[in-house]
């Protein structure tokens, strides 16, 4: 097979195909609104992110109940902000916990000094909904429950409405960091009950960095005032703030938000989150079926696996090596992911951001050539 048979990834503006779970392949559109500069405080500004802050609840169905409250920052500073803002210094919170991300929330309510439980898994193990059930039901003093939709440490897709219906049986609060499903994976705040969600503008929307949000439950949020342990993360603030100004607090990232207006304007065109999530789940199809036939063994069964990222044993195979592997990848316009287990040597490549089945054809198309090179012609059962 020659150096040039399979197709080199690019996106519409030239640029490698990110296969990571973001920041991610944006579409040209997004990227070009953002040659523009506005004033913070501009009439123009001020109406786009108003209708991108009136917009985002209806992917959760849940307009008119919730409210955005968007965070500067990293979808981490939005989660941070959610945690110590509805978790009051007199709660506690219990942590369900498979993977890195929740290990993160543990740490931020640790430094903010909140009281945390934890009920942790395996990676690739779901939370034992019986387990969760009984921990409620012994201490009484749990305020509040945090679960990650999909943790992409591994790529697996928690049972949120199922957790959502256990905490609410004990009549606890439910927050989720919804980072990586927001937009592609449903969440109906009409039938599942949550206080918040938090999330980012450079997930499943296709935006670029930059900007964490929170939609909250307007009755949950007005009890909160007070919580907050830092200025910058209080959300009660930043809320009050926008009702009173229509304004943030401190400097927004315009550029990042006016390219997040474009980014929903996409995402609505494509048929909202049942759109999205479609070409997701086609890109993962075309993605596990090729990969397997090439000898790679997912570390997920699809029973548990979320359209966002799959998580892949490193071959055994002798020849196979990590970095030569990423780094053909990438001189080919597709860039992966490194794995992030602690128990298995692995590798991670995402189907979401600006791509379809037709980019993830010609990924494989160039694992195959990458293989070959390495003089690797079956890897067997590579796990």
């Amino acid at each position: 097979m020659s150096r040039n048979a399979a197709p080199r990834g690019q996106s519409a503006t030239g640029d490698p195909l990110l296969l990571t779970p973001g920041p991610l392949t944006t579409s040209k559109a997004v990227k070009a609104v953002m040659v523009h500069d506005w004033g913070s405080r501009d009439a123009a500004f001020l109406k786009i992110n108003k209708t991108v802050l009136d917009r985002l609840p209806e992917i959760i169905h849940g307009a008119g109940a919730f409210v955005t409250i968007p965070m500067q920052g990293s979808g981490t500073f939005a989660v941070e902000a959610m945690l110590t803002t509805f978790v009051p210094t007199t709660g506690k919170c219990l942590l369900l916990v498979n993977g890195a991300y929740g290990q993160r929330a543990r740490k931020i309510l640790e430094i903010a000094r909140r009281a945390v439980v934890v009920h942790e898994t395996p990676e690739d193990t779901p939370p034992d909904l019986a387990r969760l059930d009984a921990i409620l039901a012994a201490d009484p003093s749990i305020s509040h429950v945090f679960i990650v939709h999909c943790e992409t440490t591994s790529g697996i897709l928690n049972p949120v409405a199922a957790i959502a219906d256990i905490v609410k049986k004990h009549g606890r609060r439910l927050l989720i960091d919804a980072m990586s499903a927001f937009g592609a994976i449903a969440l109906d705040a009409r039938t599942t009950q949550f206080d918040a969600v938090a999330a980012s503008s450079n997930k499943c929307i296709e935006g670029v960095p930059g900007l964490g949000f929170v939609l909250a439950r307007t009755t949950a949020i007005a009890e909160t005032k007070g919580h907050a342990t830092t200025l910058v993360l209080d959300l009660h603030d930043q809320w009050q703030t926008f009702a009173k100004t229509g304004q943030y607090r401190f400097t927004p990232p315009i550029h990042v938000i006016v390219s997040f207006h474009q980014a929903l304007v996409e995402f609505f065109e494509e048929g909202g989150q049942p759109g999205r999530g479609a070409r997701y789940v086609d890109n993962g199809r075309v993605l596990v079926a090729g990969m397997q036939a090439l000898g790679f063994q997912p570390l997920l069964p699809e029973s548990l696996q979320a359209p966002i990222i799959y998580t892949f044993h490193m071959p055994k195979e002798p020849r196979f090596d990590f970095q030569r592997f990423y780094d053909a990848l990438k001189d080919r316009g597709y860039v992966i992911y490194p794995g992030k287990l602690t128990v298995a040597d692995s590798f991670r490549i995402g189907c979401i951001g600006r791509i379809d089945a037709n980019d993830m054809r010609g990924f494989l198309a160039n694992v195959a050539e990458v293989l070959s090179l390495m003089g690797i012609r079956d890897l067997g059962h590579a796990a």
